[in-house]
């Protein structure tokens, strides 16, 4: 797969494959999904062990890549789907960058959309892609990751303080 290579200002600048783009540390166009119940709780998955990096770590409820010929919303659509087993309508939050180091020596560095829906019906993972889920409230996800951040994905650890805020603007 080909991922969308940006400038700091997410302007498209070429294209490059995946992994290609992970062993250079080049920015590229991301995407992150928040989904929340109607009890306010999050919706978190755990990454499923063959995953080429982070394997086996918490995370939001789906994170990837547009290709060239998708939009963002689109994109982030068709992954929820193929990741979780449903379809919501999405909106927007914010975007941010981020450069974090993987374990295996590939590096992301992304314009990451996030996205936020919430959906409180039947959730069926593909378990090639996700190993469990559960939904959590955000104060116990931030006290978990103060106290385990080795279970949760660098991303997410960026991510969440960034919602927190977010979410508190009144959004």
């Amino acid at each position: 797969m080909d991922l969308i290579l940006v400038d700091e200002n997410d302007v498209p600048i070429g294209t490059m494959e995946k992994m290609e783009v992970h062993q250079k540390a080049l920015l590229h166009r991301a995407f992150s999904i928040f989904v929340f119940n109607k009890n306010g709780q999050m919706l978190l998955q755990q990454r499923a062990m063959n995953k080429y990096h982070s394997p086996g770590l918490w995370t939001n409820a789906c994170c990837s890549h547009p290709s060239p010929i998708e939009s963002i919303e689109q994109a982030a659509e068709k992954r929820l789907q193929e990741e979780m087993g449903f379809t919501i309508p999405l909106t927007k939050a914010f975007s941010f960058t981020y450069k974090a180091e993987m374990e295996n020596g590939l590096t992301e560095y992304e314009f990451d959309h996030v996205l936020v829906g919430y959906y409180d019906g039947q959730i069926n993972p593909d378990d090639r892609e996700v190993m469990d889920f559960c939904f959590s409230g955000m104060d116990e996800i931030r006290n978990k990751i103060e106290s385990y951040p080795e279970k949760y994905t660098a991303w997410f650890k960026i991510a969440f303080p960034k919602l927190e805020a977010y979410l508190a603007s009144g959004h």
